[in-house]
């Protein structure tokens, strides 16, 4: 059976795929010397590993937790038949972090960057019959030049650090296409005013090409519309009668299909999915559609126990959203990690609130360097999950603490904002979560105070914030809200750590978790609030589920305590 075989791009799908997951040949470089060995050439590798899940997790087969500077993979693939005399393209999810991949021995092309997606074309390497594709993924984590998020940085797990992953961690697939097709589309929904600008990137010739857009909702037909391509472009507004806007807990979605024609004849079809839904930030308030929304976000940090950075099945990521939602809260903090677009569907499906975060930590903000390394990846995130209705904020950077150096972290901060800003203005961003703000919209702080009577004093209505890394009260004007809060630690074995005295009973943690979520509910001023976090990881035991995703206590307590209306929310 073929692991994690479902579609893994559900909002631009397209039926002429095959999907390369499985047992692949593998080989761990210790010295990234492969090159100069001839892997390449070599033909068979050393060992055996279950794709897509990374070599140091347990459902990989390898199981191998050391630093690894180098991997290489290797397997055979047949082009079906229906693909011959097509373009053909090999697609990867994420491949951690600098990748060369070869087809029959030939260079096909190299990407940078452990959490942006990325294709190749592959139609000019390929043969009839049986094909060789092989790809070495190098990870020099401890180089200070990658960003890594909470993949730890020394031989063992350790705090808020857990277990690396190196190489290939989502599906690889391919796929084929006529000459002309559709490249990309980008989606701007406007629930106030019932639209959806489409905006579609043709490759090939594009002369005398026609798109056309049809929206349907749950199998009934609502609208459609099409225009010339201009250039290798075609831009398009659609007009929804009656629009039924995405919302939290309402993830109402639209069908979508896109077809690109010449002179009546068929050369691409892509199927997607839309929301309509609109964001906004006006007198201190977090709106969507016009009313203010209570942000009651769980800090999820996407690690599994037997596939550390990828879901087991795509079951495991619809649940952790269910599990979630059945605690009363109605987003995540997509902390540190850039997620899966099978996780984005399913928060798109049940309209779960989610902010977009890159995995900052790893790369020093105040390196020269780090504008074009960083930068370069958090765009190809930024244009990979732009159409995602879910996404209702980006955050670029987590925690720029220490030294300022002249200024040059600040001045990372703020051209991080004013390039997120500029591709996708229709979206709130915060520079850096944890209060080292420079540019951003809203103003956060992260405070594991586990004292609720402190808690009630410093976030008493009448009082703007607190700002925590300062120590003082905010005395601007922007919107504000805690993004990290609470990581009550619970592990009635005693092993790993939570932040600050650990309760004895279930009850005093029950209490405490009353005590500091209502301070924050209080207050007329806060927008939200994210609580550390949906379930341990590894060694750090403050989670309200087990690492295996098993319940620590009823659900249902935490669920009346969160979702208890906001002073805020209309």
């Amino acid at each position: 059976m073929v692991p994690r075989s479902e579609y893994p791009r559900p909002q631009f799908e397209r039926e002429s795929w095959l999907c390369l997951n499985g047992q692949w040949e593998f080989e761990i470089d210790h010295g990234n010397s492969g090159r100069e060995r001839g892997v390449l050439q070599k033909g068979a590798l050393e060992g055996k590993i279950t794709v897509p899940f990374c070599p140091e997790s347990k459902l990989s087969g390898v199981e191998y937790k050391d630093f690894m500077k180098a991997v290489w993979y290797r397997r055979t693939f047949v082009l079906p038949e229906e693909a011959y005399g097509k373009r053909v393209f090999l697609n990867f999810g994420a491949v951690d972090y600098a990748c060369e991949v070869w087809i029959n021995g030939m260079s096909a092309g190299t990407h940078r960057g452990g959490y942006a997606s990325f294709q190749l074309e592959i139609t000019d390497q390929l043969n009839l019959g049986e094909n060789v594709v092989t790809v070495c993924a190098q990870d020099d984590q401890l180089s200070g030049l990658q960003p890594y998020g909470k993949q730890s940085y020394r031989y063992k797990s350790h705090g808020c650090f857990y277990t690396r992953t190196t190489g290939i961690w989502q599906t690889v697939w391919l796929e084929w296409t006529n000459e002309t097709r559709i490249k990309s589309i980008r989606m701007t929904p406007d629930g106030i005013n019932g639209t959806l600008l489409l905006e579609a990137e043709i490759d090939g010739d594009a002369a005398n090409c026609l798109l056309k857009a049809e929206a349907s909702f749950e199998g009934e037909y609502v609208t459609e519309a099409e225009c010339d391509a201009a250039g290798n472009a075609a831009r398009l507004l659609m007009i929804v009668p009656e629009p039924k806007l995405w919302n939290v807990g309402e993830g109402n979605l639209y069908d979508l299909k896109l077809s690109l024609t010449r002179d009546g004849a068929a050369l691409d079809e892509v199927k997607s999915y839309f929301g309509l839904r609109t964001i906004e930030l006006k007198g201190g308030k977090f709106l969507i559609n016009g009313k203010s929304v209570f942000q009651r976000l769980v800090l999820d940090q996407g690690f599994y126990p037997d596939g550390i950075y990828t879901a087991p099945t795509d079951d495991e990521l619809k649940n952790d959203i269910i599990r979630s939602l059945a605690l009363g809260f109605n987003g995540a903090r997509l902390h540190q990690k850039v997620f899966e677009q099978r996780f984005l569907y399913w928060a798109d499906k049940l309209g779960y609130l989610c902010w977009g975060e890159f995995a900052s930590w790893g790369i020093d903000p105040k390196n020269a360097a780090t504008p074009a390394i960083f930068l370069d990846e958090w765009l190809q995130v930024l244009k990979r999950d732009y159409n995602a209705p879910c996404i209702i904020g980006w955050c670029p950077w987590n925690e720029t603490w220490g030294e300022n150096n002249n200024g040059a972290r600040d001045a990372m901060m703020r051209l991080s904002y004013q390039v997120t800003k500029a591709f996708d203005p229709t979206r709130p961003c915060i520079d850096a979560s944890g209060g080292t703000h420079a540019l951003t919209d809203i103003y956060d702080t992260h405070d594991y105070c586990q004292d609720p009577a402190l808690y009630a004093q410093r976030y008493a209505p009448g009082k703007v914030f607190y700002d925590n890394l300062r120590k003082r009260d905010y005395e601007g004007d922007l919107p504000v809200f805690i993004s990290e809060y609470g990581g009550i630690g619970w592990n009635p074995d005693g092993a790993g750590w939570g932040y600050g005295d650990g309760p004895k009973t279930e009850e005093e943690l029950i209490k405490r978790y009353k005590g500091l979520t209502d301070a924050l509910l209080d207050n007329p001023r806060h927008i939200g609030f994210c609580y550390t976090q949906l379930t341990d990881v590894e060694q750090e035991r403050n989670g309200l589920y087990y690492y295996d995703r098993t319940p620590k206590f009823d659900t249902d307590v935490f669920f009346e305590i969160n979702r208890r209306k906001a002073a805020i929310e209309d």
